[in-house]
């Protein structure tokens, strides 16, 4: 049976993109019988990565129900789409449908114990301190894979870090470094394109220019401020430096995608608990994703349009469509309450997704406190 009074908190914690299925499946298309038999065999699948048969089945329903009754409704669900048999004569296993009608139906997802909590709190905490915000995702990011068994993700927006100094290093005649060093210690280098013929001067004086108004602001804020300096005539500084300048402004700041950092921990884990070559080859194809940083970095935006855990399974998303992965994320905010970036796991569709839903979405939130404090 569903339990309903989880369903508020079900509905809140899990959302998609994609409907169920074209027919919109709902409860009501399956009897107490048929949930209890397809409950079981995604259940066994989570578990075991095994297709489960009619007769085993029988056994452990609590119902009573002879083998062939059970192959009776197992056909339903087929039909359904909710399941499916991965050899002849094989027992069955749910479809990628399936498992989103599990989720969003008929999982239950508890609150995590207070153990949980305390170690989440305790190792993310330890990774602050002293050190910079992103060793305190990357820590997150690791110790949500350690808990899961499956990769960590993290994406962050570059332009949080705060400014401690710039200089502009000329390398040819039209090439320049633009070195970027923050508060935190974090130094990030672009190369960019300069003017023929420019003075080293020029270089100077952008770089005391800049130097003269970081104060401890992030990109954002001094670009914007710079810009506002040169449009209203305020900024004593000639057209050669004004393009160095906007030209390493423009390089950091880069585009939609080039302001954001993907943080990933955890490769390893994936390895474990192969099966097939197809086991394999999923898992390869899933490496060969992550590394198209722009992609993932697409798919974990999507998070940022709302609130609580997004799940995405399998071909929901086009990036993991060969691989057959999931990926359980969710936002974290700055003191603004501004949604600055998310942090999950992406893993086999066959996650634990009762289990890895409460400590995503509770590292967020303690990321969050973390990230307001």
């Amino acid at each position: 049976m569903v339990n309903s009074r989880f369903d508020k908190r079900r509905k809140a914690l899990a959302s998609h993109d994609v409907p169920i299925g074209s027919a919109q499946m709902t409860l009501a298309a399956l009897n107490e019988r048929s949930r209890e038999i397809f409950r079981h065999i995604v259940e066994s699948y989570l578990a075991t990565g095994e297709p489960v048969g009619s007769r085993n089945l029988s056994r452990i329903l609590p119902m009573t129900l002879s083998p062939a009754s059970v192959r009776n409704v197992m056909s339903d669900l087929e039909q359904l789409g909710l399941i499916f048999a991965p050899h002849t004569s094989a027992g069955r296993l749910p479809t990628e449908l399936g498992l989103r009608f599990f989720v969003d139906a008929l999982m239950e997802v508890g609150d995590l114990n207070e153990n949980d909590r305390r170690s989440i709190e305790a190792q993310v905490a330890a990774a602050g301190g002293n050190r910079s915000f992103e060793a305190v995702l990357t820590e997150a990011s690791q110790m949500l894979s350690g808990l899961t068994r499956s990769a960590g993700v993290v994406l962050t927006a570059k332009t949080n870090a705060r400014l401690k100094h710039i200089e502009f290093v000329r390398l040819e005649p039209e090439r320049a470094l633009a070195v970027l060093v923050a508060e935190d210690g974090q130094v990030e280098n672009r190369v960019l394109n300069v003017p023929a013929g420019l003075p080293a001067s020029a270089l100077i004086e952008a770089g005391n220019f800049l130097n003269a108004r970081i104060n401890g602001k992030t990109l954002a804020e001094l670009r914007a401020e710079i810009e506002h300096s040169v449009e209203a005539g305020q900024a004593a500084l000639d057209q050669l430096t004004q393009k160095i300048i906007a030209a390493g402004l423009a390089s950091w700041s880069g585009g939609e995608n080039e302001d954001r950092q993907l943080i990933v921990r955890g490769h390893a884990n994936l390895l474990e608990d192969l099966k097939a070559l197809e086991d394999l080859e999923r898992v390869r194809s899933l490496f060969d994703a992550l590394e198209t940083k722009r992609g993932v970095i697409d798919l974990l935006g999507r998070a940022e349009r709302g609130e609580g855990v997004r799940i995405f399974i399998g071909s929901e998303n086009k990036l993991f469509s060969l691989s057959g992965s999931s990926t359980i994320i969710a936002p974290y905010h700055d003191g603004k309450g501004s949604i600055v970036g998310v942090i999950g796991v992406i893993g086999p569709t066959r996650l634990n997704y009762a289990r890895i839903i409460p400590m995503v979405d509770y590292t967020a939130k303690v990321v969050s406190r973390l990230l307001t404090s």
